[in-house]
């Protein structure tokens, strides 16, 4: 089965490879079919900015589409910043802003317990969409600690380890990430309905 997936970030592709690749599934990159635009997120969960993508890029080339959408729910912001991650503190901001803002929201609280959500979609057609969600748990530290990953990544302990998203390898990381859980449980699905 080939699969086109809705994203050029080699890192993503790299993962998502070898989670899929391994069932006889191929990947194509938009890149390699020569196509990029933009698709606007305007869903209000994961679940639909996720379906929304992969619908975009299915109905753009008539193959079978995978999307993710992800981020952070922090329990004492009531879920935020959620599917806002990315624009958290503005459309214009960068991680650095979005970790400021989440930092001021969360001063003298207590609870800081939170989650890294993803949620893939994978479109064969417009009445044809599987979805899984994969979630890794964690506590949202005082401080940044750690310089690798991105986003939230430096503000994000995993209690298993002890060490914050931003302090791990890459490999520590997709061990234990939402995208890789997400990516696993479609793998099973997959395999549960026969389609691999």
């Amino acid at each position: 089965m080939k699969l086109l997936v809705a994203t050029s970030n080699p890192g993503k592709i790299r993962e998502i490879s070898e989670i899929l690749g391994s069932c006889g599934i191929t990947l194509v990159s938009p890149d390699e079919k020569g196509l990029a635009f933009d698709v606007e997120e305007g869903g209000t969960t994961f679940a639909e900015n996720a379906t929304i993508k992969a619908l975009a890029w299915n109905r753009a080339t008539g193959m079978p589409c995978l999307a993710d959408d992800s981020g952070l729910c922090v329990d004492a912001l009531g879920g935020a910043p959620g599917v806002f991650s990315a624009r958290y503190a503005g459309h214009a901001a960068t991680d650095a802003d979005n970790n400021s803002l989440l930092l001021r929201n969360l001063e003298g609280v207590e609870d800081r317990t939170a989650r890294f959500v993803c949620v893939m979609a994978l479109a064969f057609s417009p009445e044809d969409i599987l979805t899984t969600t994969g979630q890794c748990e964690g506590v949202i530290l005082t401080g940044p600690r750690g310089e690798q990953g991105f986003g939230y990544d430096s503000l994000f302990l995993d209690p298993g380890s002890g060490k914050s998203f931003a302090q791990m390898t890459p490999e520590e990381k997709n061990a234990r990430s939402h995208r890789r859980r997400a990516l696993m449980a479609l793998r099973d699905l997959l395999k549960s309905t026969g389609r691999i």
